[in-house]
């Protein structure tokens, strides 16, 4: 019963969506409406706003982290285990959303950090080694899981192989798409450049606030400009 409980406490503190928390609290609109529609920090970096991106990295992760810590503190390790399994879950599939959440990348990170941080900062390093490599942050986050099993046996953790694999076949069905991005011809050229701008691209409504602007003051004129 124990187990169960804090399974749950692990699900529900890992669905809460803290990146649309931040960005309406900011004032910056529904993050499920910008870029990829995505609720985790590379969408909310789409806004602009870095310290926004930079809060919803740091809450995302650390909520995988404190579930674990708080259910492995007062139910053993089997309690974190599932308790962090359970947090990247409620991440991926929030109830409060209808079960459409995120990819759930710092969470993961966060809740394998908490784990065992020897395994998490290896893994961290190896995420953040590729994603300056490739360029390409889905690309980095699909090394990174994959790789998280095999170094958990590594370092003699064998009870974390299969929450590990868990994580990490999950992560690879929520990139799916970023999958087909990566492998697929001209799609790579894409794909990197989309992991440029998302340090660049400006608060869609401020664009299209110009945008009208422009279309305003300008006329019929305008329209041969504009593509």
């Amino acid at each position: 019963m124990t187990l169960i409980l804090w399974t749950i406490l692990g699900y529900l503190l890992g669905s809460i969506p803290f990146g649309i928390a931040i960005t309406r609290a900011m004032g910056l609109g529904d993050l499920r409406q910008i870029g990829s529609g995505n609720i985790g920090a590379t969408n909310v970096l789409r806004t602009g706003n870095k310290p926004a991106a930079l809060a919803t990295l740091l809450l995302d992760s650390g909520k995988g982290a404190i579930a674990v810590l708080l259910a492995r503190h007062f139910g053993g390790e089997t309690a974190g285990i599932l308790a962090g399994g359970a947090a990247f879950l409620g991440h991926c599939f929030p109830v409060w959303l209808g079960f459409r959440g995120g990819k759930g990348v710092a969470t993961f990170l966060g809740t394998v950090l908490a784990l065992h941080w020897p395994l998490g900062l290896i893994i961290c390093a190896i995420w953040l080694l590729t994603a300056l490599v490739s360029r390409i942050s889905s690309l980095s986050a699909l090394i990174a899981a994959a790789l998280t099993p095999i170094f958990a046996w590594a370092l003699g953790r064998g009870d974390l192989i299969l929450v590990t694999a868990f994580m990490a076949a999950l992560i690879f069905i929520r990139h799916s798409t970023n999958i087909t991005d990566c492998w697929t011809g001209p799609s790579r050229a894409s794909a990197r450049s989309n992991y440029r701008s998302a340090t660049s691209v400006r608060p869609v409504a401020g664009r299209l606030g110009r945008e009208g602007a422009v279309t305003a003051g300008s006329g019929s004129a305008t329209g041969s400009r504009i593509t």
